[in-house]
């Protein structure tokens, strides 16, 4: 069935990065391009989560291309059965994907099936009956309360930049201000425009995170003081829509930038290889739950749909009180006569 929405591809609008890349039938070619057109204007998904899942379905396409040694529509989407998509995983897991790569790949065809279902193009449930590989879980790894101090402390990112350049380095110590400050994503931080610009007398920000899921979030007096020193300092016009942070050339900012400005830092200060720009955010979320804020607060603050993705920093907070103990416990190397044993069974 034609796709009833306007074709990104037709228009020469393609959400894709090469939708000559993709071996799909015409009307299959239509609804891919039209789904991530959903995907990114209706439920705001990152450019970098709509190229992952374009590459997604671009690998599965691609398979059942060879399975089925002719090029795919939409009719050979219904006809898919469990046993393909199984193959499908086994294939990429034979090429070297892991666990949580596969996860996500079933998810993003998870997505695209709903939607063509949901604009009654085909109607196949398969994908549910094939289970989600189990993904270890993976701790936060934040940097210490010194750490994250000196590095948003504006320290310098750069110690021999020109003096023309101090506005990059108040620049980049705005934008890590943001991570660490406010828990942003460097995405969410990237995103924000002159106009939404957090200086003196806004005190808190709206974020579209992920999913176009909108969060209140509270800004920092040094934060606002910092931004507010990059604006008057950047040599670029700034205003409207336009991007906050720029580039040296007066484009918007890349987050490589921000993450070489920390790859600097990680040599310049003797941070670990773990300090990037998201352990900033994975540092203020563990450094808040250390302090006593709840949960439920971070999960707000942090964006998060579910609770149990929030719980994952009660065991990192869990593991430093455990590093704390070992390190000072005065009987931590020393064993308790037994006497003492007896005397505590408990």
């Amino acid at each position: 069935m034609a796709s009833r929405g306007k074709s990104a591809r037709s228009s020469g609008t393609s959400v894709f990065k090469d939708p000559t890349t993709l071996d799909l039938g015409a009307d299959l070619a239509t609804a891919a391009d039209n789904w991530l057109e959903h995907l990114a204007h209706a439920r705001g998904y990152t450019r970098e989560t709509l190229a992952a899942y374009e590459r997604d379905l671009r690998q599965f396409v691609s398979f059942l291309a060879m399975h089925l040694d002719y090029t795919p529509c939409l009719a050979d989407l219904a006809q898919v059965d469990a046993k393909t998509i199984r193959a499908f995983l086994a294939a990429r897991r034979k090429q070297g994907a892991r666990s949580r790569s596969l996860s996500r790949t079933l998810s993003a065809l998870r997505t695209f099936f709903r939607w063509l279902e949901s604009e009654r193009h085909v109607k196949n449930r398969a994908l549910q009956q094939v289970t989600l590989p189990k993904v270890g879980q993976t701790l936060p790894k934040p940097l210490t309360v010194k750490d994250a101090a000196r590095v948003v402390g504006g320290d310098n990112t750069n110690p021999d930049a020109a003096l023309d350049d101090d506005w990059i380095s108040i620049r980049d110590t705005a934008v890590l201000l943001l991570l660490y400050g406010a828990g942003l994503r460097i995405s969410e931080a990237l995103g924000l425009t002159a106009a939404d610009a957090p200086t003196a007398g806004r005190d808190v920000i709206i974020i579209a995170g992920k999913g176009g899921k909108q969060r209140m979030v509270p800004i920092l007096p040094v934060t606002q003081q910092a931004i507010a020193r990059y604006i008057a300092l950047c040599p670029y016009p700034l205003s409207g829509d336009d991007p906050l942070f720029l580039g040296a050339k007066g484009g918007a900012l890349s987050p490589r930038i921000i993450q070489l400005a920390m790859q600097r830092m990680r040599l310049n200060l003797g941070l670990p290889d773990t300090a990037t720009p998201h352990a900033l955010r994975h540092s203020f979320a563990t450094h808040l739950l250390a302090s006593g804020a709840d949960l439920r607060q971070i999960q707000e603050l942090l964006g998060h749909a579910s609770l149990s993705t929030t719980q994952i920093y009660t065991a990192v907070d869990r593991d430093r009180l455990l590093a704390v103990y070992d390190a000072a416990h005065p009987r931590q190397s020393a064993e308790l006569p037994a006497h003492h044993l007896e005397e505590n069974g408990d």
